[in-house]
């Protein structure tokens, strides 16, 4: 898929992030968009940044809210992406939405476990079974999977666990990698590519709190604040002197440094992955974190979740320890 004008794109997690990127980048080279996400002000935002400028002639932009761990909330947005872009097919499909939090088998709920992966896996999933048939119907296509760099290695950092969002990342990567051949012998004229990202400047910590909390809220609940004191405390800081308040504005501007201090933006990200799309690459890293922790991992993987591996891949990388 050399260009982009003309088609007709399905990014799932639309509303912020990569998934707003995306969305304007495949506007701006006329390509028809439809986009799904929990947050339908988010969406709204997105329309409107994706038609600042005058978009062509009879380009279609629409928005549908779904959760994408919800069977039958994705093949309603199918359905309404049928009748809205008047289509019985797409050409690209980004499956973008995804999580974070509920990461420990210990010390979170199965409920909040098994929200992260139901949706940065599950999601997934259930979207490539969802469109695959209208895929299968456009003379090309393209299904582009968003892994991560913890898709091949489990961790972000010593103090912190991450198994819910790494399990779902690792599948995520296994499934994409599976289906190049899948696709080869049933329907060779679609092409797939997995995206693993490092640090990407996006909301994604706040956007996750707001998810996992069930409220809308991005402030700790005061479980998440016991367990903010106990990994300060692992990491050398004394947080008797702070007060709960103190741990909330501790995680916000944790959430605002991730988003705005990042190494990389969500749009020079989404860049590197339509890029990738276009020359037909199925392993797109995102990031000169992502090559270099590839490289790392590949080199000497019996290492890879010992303390002082991290420690020397954070200061390279400029990550903050963790």
């Amino acid at each position: 898929m050399k260009d982009f004008a003309g088609k007709i794109a399905v990014i799932t997690g639309g509303g912020t992030g990569m998934g707003r990127e995306l969305a304007r980048l495949l506007v701006a080279e006329g390509c028809n968009v439809a986009m799904c996400d929990v947050s339908a002000d988010a969406m709204a935002e997105t329309r409107r940044l994706c038609e600042v400028e005058r978009l062509p002639q009879g380009l279609r932009i629409t928005t549908h809210v779904a959760d994408v761990s919800i069977e039958d909330q994705l093949l309603r947005f199918r359905d309404e992406v049928v009748e809205q872009q008047a289509t019985g097919h797409i050409h690209l499909l980004v499956n973008n939405a995804g999580i974070g939090g509920g990461g420990s088998l210990f010390t979170n709920t199965r409920e909040q476990w098994e929200r992260t992966f139901n949706i940065c896996w599950g999601g997934v999933y259930l979207g490539v079974r969802t469109f695959l048939p209208m895929l299968q119907k456009a003379d090309e296509g393209h299904i582009v999977n968003t892994s991560s760099v913890n898709g091949f290695w489990a961790s972000i950092g010593m103090l912190q666990s991450h198994t819910a969002y790494s399990a779902a990342k690792f599948a995520v990567k296994g499934f994409t990698e599976a289906l190049i051949n899948d696709l080869r012998l049933n329907a060779p004229h679609i092409k797939c590519s997995v995206v693993m990202p490092g640090h990407i400047g996006t909301s994604i910590l706040s956007n996750s709190r707001k998810i996992q909390s069930g409220t809308g809220s991005e402030r700790l609940t005061d479980n998440e604040i016991a367990l903010a004191r106990t990994r300060l405390g692992m990491a050398g800081v004394d947080s008797s002197k702070m007060s709960d308040e103190d741990v909330q504005a501790f995680a916000a501007e944790r959430a605002r440094s991730f988003r705005e201090d990042a190494p990389m933006t969500a749009a020079e990200a989404a860049t590197v992955i339509l890029d990738g799309v276009k020359a037909e690459r199925w392993r797109i890293l995102v990031g000169d974190d992502a090559h270099r922790l590839d490289e790392r991992v590949r080199q000497d993987p019996e290492k890879a979740y010992d303390l002082e591996f991290y420690q020397s891949f954070a200061a390279e990388a400029g990550w903050r320890l963790g």
